[in-house]
């Protein structure tokens, strides 16, 4: 587990990179959430970094539209 600074942070990160994606959309939303988290636990956790992987990982995201 984390440590509440860096749960903060990843909190922080999924809320930036998907400021324009629904609440609704959860698959899309869960789906940045696990890529950011998987880079944390894997080390990754500037927050250019993980905004990073967010980043990617939205472009990527299942859509309700697709």
């Amino acid at each position: 587990m984390f440590d509440a600074a860096t749960t903060a942070l990843l909190r922080a990160v999924l809320e930036e990179v998907c400021e324009d994606v629904s609440r609704h959309e959860t698959g899309a939303r869960t789906h940045v959430a696990s890529k950011i988290l998987q880079a944390a636990t894997n080390g990754d956790t500037t927050p250019d970094r993980l905004k990073e992987v967010g980043r990617e990982a939205l472009s990527g995201a299942p859509t309700m539209w697709r």
